[in-house]
């Protein structure tokens, strides 16, 4: 398995009201609440902080609420010496040839630590904003193609007409060593053939075990009918602490801070999201209008608090350091191998992680990569 963290270039606070997928940073937030906006030197503490607990990547989003990734990451290479960078980008944003040629730039300027993540856009509003007047489906068309240039360009000169792009002697000035790994997420008819063909990750949001079963098992279908077999990550949030009353505790006050007409506002904008991911996001938290906070505990262990007031992934892993090290065991025999989390705020959030779950993944044997050799150095 392999655990990855996240930068919140949209700002970072000790609540979970506002951001995320369509919702605009600071949404509904008090006045009152601290707020820590993403410099560069406060994502460079969480940077470094990652890359000294062990974790593999930091997943950096797109959108216009947050930051650009590929300027914010190509800045925090220079102050981190082995932490990757999954680099979040829309096709519809920019030429095939282009990030096949940004690609391999990063991979010389950083030592090889670009990872991509490729995100077709599942919000209307958000893709018109760049110009990108594409239905949903057309939107999925064109990241087939986009993918099929972009690995003709590394191994280039790569001539493609298609629907949408039409290049000739697409090629870059030197192929990046190694190739960038593909992540890609998406829970519609459209999305899962385009992973089958193209990606090494294919990435979900973090529903109960038994929903992730049945998508991984379509994916991985369709991968075999192409002949490929990907491997399978989720995205999470994360509340892990030394008691399981402690973590559950924290979960609390998190709902706590949650105004209702907050959290009404931003289901209403989230409600009209193309995206099918975020339609099961919304589900999951669907019918809560206030309670006690294991009333949303969807499954053991896994809450669904964080989708009242964020787009995007909506659910804790939440527990203690046992038990949520149970529950990715849980996940991990379904397939899943790679983690991608967060919690807020993240920079202590990936310390409770990276000193309480890690050491316990390590003891029953199931850490690897960069997470086992900084246990191993720091033993």
């Amino acid at each position: 398995m392999r655990f990855h963290w996240f930068l919140p270039t949209s700002g970072d606070g000790r609540t979970i009201v506002g951001g995320g997928h369509g919702l605009r940073r600071g949404y509904g937030a008090p006045e009152s609440e601290a707020y820590r906006p993403p410099s560069i030197d406060y994502l460079g503490q969480i940077a470094r902080s990652a890359e000294q607990l062990g974790f593999e990547a930091v997943l950096t989003p797109t959108g216009t609420w947050c930051e650009d990734a590929w300027l914010v990451t190509a800045a925090l290479t220079q102050v981190t010496t082995r932490l990757k960078f999954l680099v979040a980008f829309r096709p519809g944003a920019l030429s095939p040839t282009l990030a096949a040629q940004m690609a391999a730039t990063y991979q010389r300027i950083s030592g090889g630590r670009l990872l991509l993540n490729v995100v077709t856009g599942g919000e209307g509003a958000e893709q018109r904003r760049f110009g990108d007047h594409l239905d949903k489906g057309e939107r999925y068309a064109r990241t087939d193609e986009f993918l099929t240039v972009v690995r003709g360009a590394w191994e280039g000169p790569f001539d493609f007409r298609g629907a949408y792009y039409d290049v000739e002697q697409a090629a870059v000035a030197e192929p990046p060593s190694p190739v960038p790994e593909l992540y890609f997420g998406g829970s519609s008819a459209a999305a899962g053939p385009v992973a089958a063909r193209h990606v090494d990750v294919y990435l979900t949001w973090g529903e109960p075990p038994a929903q992730v079963a049945e998508k991984l098992e379509w994916v991985r279908s369709l991968a075999a009918a192409e002949g490929r077999t990907l491997r399978f990550g989720i995205r999470l949030h994360v509340i892990a602490r030394d008691t399981s009353a402690a973590a559950w505790a924290e979960a609390g006050r998190l709902l706590d801070r949650i105004d209702p007409a907050d959290a009404e506002a931003a289901r209403a904008v989230l409600a009209r999201s193309e995206s099918v991911g975020q339609k099961r996001m919304l589900a999951l938290s669907r019918g809560f209008s206030g309670g006690a906070v294991r009333d949303l505990e969807i499954h053991p262990g896994l809450w669904a608090g964080v989708g009242l007031v964020r787009g995007g992934a909506g659910t804790a892993l939440v527990g203690s350091h046992a038990e949520v090290a149970d529950l990715i065991e849980e996940y991990a025999a379904l397939g899943i191998s790679e983690f991608v989390l967060s919690g807020y705020p993240h920079l202590e959030e990936a310390y409770w992680f990276g000193e309480g779950v890690l050491p316990e993944l390590r003891r029953r044997g199931l850490l690897g990569g960069a997470a086992r050799e900084r246990v191993r150095l720091t033993a």
